[in-house]
């Protein structure tokens, strides 16, 4: 074990060697080294590392790794946990939406059916209104064709009232006319009177 340290060792104060011998910059704050000296004892100084240090080393390695695994993961499940909820709350907006304007719908419904419901109200009033004011202007056409024609009845019971006097009184010119005039007072006692006036229309 005290001679790999000791390997350790001179490999490290070679390496300080290397770096005093380089070429100066900037006064002392930068050397140049070959690169491939610098390389080449590096690479004895990893090669003469336990093993233990190069497994932890390893493992340190490899933790990071995870770490950074873990990190990457944590982040796409995060992002992804982002998207679901923006799918979930655009869904829910859409949702919304969609509630909202089925209620517009069902209301517009609503009161398209009201007002059908009050045209027709409307209309069959109008209808009835219609009815009675035809059904008036029937009776009231019946009432006057019934009047006209009891007028004409009356008229043609006076004219013919005035024919059945007219016819009497000419037979009664004829009788006298041929020497029968007791005969025609006899017949006729109420000779001279006016015969309209006792002929009555009810």
């Amino acid at each position: 074990m005290n001679t790999q340290q000791d390997l350790i060792f001179s490999l490290m104060k070679e390496l300080e060697e290397v770096l005093d011998n380089g070429m100066p910059l900037i006064g002392n704050f930068l050397v140049v080294v070959k690169k491939e000296t610098a390389n080449n004892l590096m690479d004895k100084i990893y090669a003469a590392l336990p093993d233990e240090i190069r497994d932890a080393r390893a493992l340190l390695r490899r933790k990071d790794e995870v770490l950074f695994d873990a990190q990457q993961k944590a982040e796409k499940i995060i992002t992804d946990a982002q998207a679901e909820a923006s799918r979930l709350l655009s869904e829910s907006d859409l949702l919304r939406a969609v509630q909202k304007e089925a209620e517009k719908i069902k209301e517009s419904v609503i009161n398209d059916c009201e007002n059908i419901r009050r045209k027709a109200l409307d209309e069959a009033e109008n209808i009835r209104l219609q009815a009675l004011d035809d059904a008036s202007r029937t009776k009231e056409g019946a009432n006057i064709y019934a009047e006209q024609v009891l007028v004409n009845l009356e008229q043609n019971i006076t004219q013919l009232h005035e024919v059945v006097k007219n016819g009497q009184v000419t037979l009664e010119r004829k009788r006298a006319e041929a020497g029968n005039y007791d005969n025609v007072q006899e017949n006729y006692p109420n000779k001279g009177q006016n015969y309209s006036t006792n002929f009555k229309i009810n």
